[in-house]
């Protein structure tokens, strides 16, 4: 007789962590940017008749007849929400949604943004301000289309004469372009405009008032550019014959230039359609005060309908020898004030959390804000925010996505705050983003005949305070899309 198979049965505990529809709905709604929240609010009050737009009615305001939420933004367990929960003292609750958006002076900010006015045509519309001729106007609008996103002038002037004869049959000269680029580089931002990294701070400088601080940067970026790309400061102050204090004094005020003037508008350069609203206000004060404030200008107040719960309370007040339409008619009721209320909740936590965590990032890049300085920035990656505020670090990757900040100094992407940090051997640790940024410098700056080679600029970021290794370089060039030296030439 064959023996059958025996099958062992065991038992294992084994923890699952599921979400509650709850929780679903308030991470969709923390994924959402503000314009596509304002879509989201206006569908569910379409479908939801227990929830509709409405200001807090005064008698009310200090009504705490709200779910209470951990900070997940979940119902506590083992409430039974009721037609109590909802009525009290004759009224419903209404829960403000814009609290966070008043400037100091309780003013709502008015400030959708779009970037379908790029700063393209915002030079444009200065262009239009001077008395030039056709011609002169149609080549001084091909010079601001050539620009790049940093606003600076990167095409050969001979390119440019050819270009205009090819495309536009304008038959100019080197000298007449340059004439013309001087008007274009009299426009806002200062520096719009430049060929380079040192005329475009030369042109920043000639806009200030005249100072022996003016002459001095003069001096340094316009003799002694190379030196103060390299940080030579004794080389310096023996060639223009200056002292160590004003030398000093110099850099510290050269360092806040921007060297890249097209950014001062922030991401809204883009040159597609899409509309961008920016979802948080960061304001800077003289005093040195950051404020900060959420962008609702058209995100609606919401409560639950009046006229629903009410309808909902007269089915409970009858609910005795009720017939079975009558119990469907009330249960669907309490399910759609349930959700309303749900909504409600839900959209208050995504406030909260969306400001716990801007106001990490404002702490963590505090020098940018008040300065607007990008070589300020410090490495920042999400669990440093996550730490900082108390969440998740997947809650922060979902604030962090798709949403915008404006600021004293444009209107930046929220991933635009976190780069990667390198840590050197001494334990310190630098920004890759700066790093980045002084290796395109030297690019831009090198000789196109002999071109640094990646030992060479290995060897020019050391010296300023970068020990990197060449593979290290080799790999930040590749990023920048900067080709290898003999192709450069």
């Amino acid at each position: 007789m064959a023996q059958g198979s025996r099958q062992i049965q065991t038992q294992a505990q084994q923890q699952i962590q599921t979400l509650s529809p709850q929780q679903i709905l308030v991470v969709k709604l923390l994924e959402l940017p503000t314009i596509e929240l304002e879509e989201r609010i206006h569908s569910e009050i379409l479908d939801n008749p227990a929830l509709e737009e409405g200001k807090e009615t005064p008698e009310n305001e200090n009504d705490d007849t709200e779910y209470a939420t951990d900070e997940e933004g979940n119902a506590e367990a083992g409430e039974d929400l009721s037609l109590g929960d909802y009525r009290n003292e004759d009224d419903i609750p209404d829960y403000k949604l814009q609290e966070h958006n008043q400037s100091k002076e309780g003013v709502a900010e008015e400030i959708p943004f779009s970037d379908a006015v790029s700063f393209y045509e915002i030079l444009k519309d200065q262009l239009q301000m001077q008395e030039l001729a056709p011609e002169e106007n149609e080549i001084a609008e091909y010079l601001i289309g050539s620009l790049d996103d940093d606003g600076l002038l990167r095409k050969n002037m001979e390119a440019i004469v050819d270009e205009l004869a090819i495309y536009r049959g304008i038959y100019t000269d080197e000298d007449e372009l340059n004439r013309i680029l001087k008007i274009v580089q009299d426009f806002d931002p200062a520096g719009i405009g430049a060929r380079n990294l040192q005329e475009c701070l030369l042109l920043q400088i000639q806009r200030k008032n005249d100072s022996p601080l003016k002459q001095t940067e003069q001096g340094i970026i316009g003799r002694c550019f190379e030196e103060f790309t390299r940080k030579n400061k004794e080389k310096i102050i023996q060639k223009l014959n200056i002292s160590e204090e004003q030398y000093n004094e110099a850099v510290a005020d050269l360092t806040k230039l921007n060297p890249r003037p097209g950014s001062s508008l922030g991401e809204v350069i883009g040159k597609n359609m899409q509309q961008i609203i920016p979802d948080f206000i960061v304001e800077t004060y003289e005093d040195g005060t950051i404020a900060l404030n959420l962008n609702n200008r058209n995100v609606p107040e919401l409560r639950l309908s009046r006229q629903f719960t009410e309808l909902l309370d007269e089915h409970t007040r009858n609910k005795d020898n009720q017939s079975k339409a009558s119990k469907d008619a009330l249960m669907f009721l309490k399910q759609k004030v349930d959700a309303a209320q749900g909504f409600i909740n839900a959209v208050k936590q995504r406030q909260q959390t969306l400001l716990i965590t801007m106001q990490a990032i404002i702490d963590i890049q505090r020098p940018f804000f008040l300065e607007g300085n990008e070589s300020l920035l410090k490495p920042m990656i999400l669990k440093d925010v996550a730490e900082r505020a108390a969440l998740d670090i997947s809650t922060i990757s979902r604030v962090s996505n798709s949403k915008y900040v404006q600021t004293n100094y444009g209107i930046y992407s929220l991933k635009f705050f976190f780069s990667d940090g390198y840590t050197t051997e001494d334990g310190e640790e630098l920004s890759v983003r700066e790093i980045k940024r002084i290796l395109k410098e030297c690019v831009d700056t090198e000789n196109k005949e002999n071109p640094y080679t990646d030992d060479e600029l290995t060897e020019i970021l050391k010296s300023k305070g970068y020990p990197i290794a060449r593979r290290t370089v080799a790999k930040y060039r590749q990023q920048l899309n900067i080709p290898v030296a003999r192709l450069r030439r």
